[in-house]
């Protein structure tokens, strides 16, 4: 008995194409040219009765608000303001390095690391360079927020650095690393597997 001939007694009893060509040991594709060419495709494409896969919805995290910020240690240094569509920062924000939060309506939207110091890191959310994909993505979304009148508050943290078995560790990198896998931060991609 051919392949061939295998394939189509297969159909007569009623398999699909997939379990067909498993059973014979040839490729999908050629048990389905087969039944194709004999005109037994539609006994033998899709099972009788397929059963529905059931998928679960990734759990959510949860929001980062106001409230766990200053449990956490932050503090609310001031809020963006934009005039005549370009991006103002405070003179309060921070010399020194830190972890920051924007925060709009008691619950954060992103969760950012200044290495060079806050205020010199939202200089670049003002006047983005070429290259600066996420600074420009947040100059964006921060012009767009306060041109429909939201409030971005901004928090920072300044965690101090840690050993670990000798070892140096960043607390503010520590920190942020931690805030973005662990809550529900819109503007954040890093963290997005939701």
């Amino acid at each position: 008995m051919t392949k061939a001939d295998q394939i189509r007694a297969l159909a007569a009893e009623g398999f699909t194409t997939s379990q067909i060509a498993d059973q014979v040991g040839v490729r999908y594709q050629h048990a389905y040219n087969v039944l194709k060419r004999c005109d037994l495709l539609g006994s033998a494409l899709r099972a009788p009765n397929p059963v529905p896969r059931v998928r679960k919805a990734p759990p959510r995290k949860p929001p980062l608000t106001v409230a766990l910020l200053e449990e956490g240690g932050f503090s609310r240094v001031g809020a963006w303001t934009v005039t005549e569509a370009s991006l103002v920062q405070g003179a309060d924000f921070p010399k020194e390095r830190g972890v920051y939060a924007f925060v709009k309506d008691g619950a954060a939207l992103y969760v950012g690391l200044a290495t060079k110091g806050v205020f010199q890191r939202f200089r670049s959310y003002c006047r983005p360079g070429k290259s600066q994909r996420t600074s420009k993505r947040l100059n964006a979304a921060l012009i767009e927020a306060l041109g429909v009148g939201d409030v971005i508050e901004v928090y920072t943290a300044h965690p101090p650095d840690l050993t670990w078995n000798g070892m140096p560790v960043s607390g503010d990198a520590g920190l942020e690393l931690g805030l973005i896998e662990s809550f529900d931060l819109p503007w954040n991609i890093r963290g997005a597997g939701r």
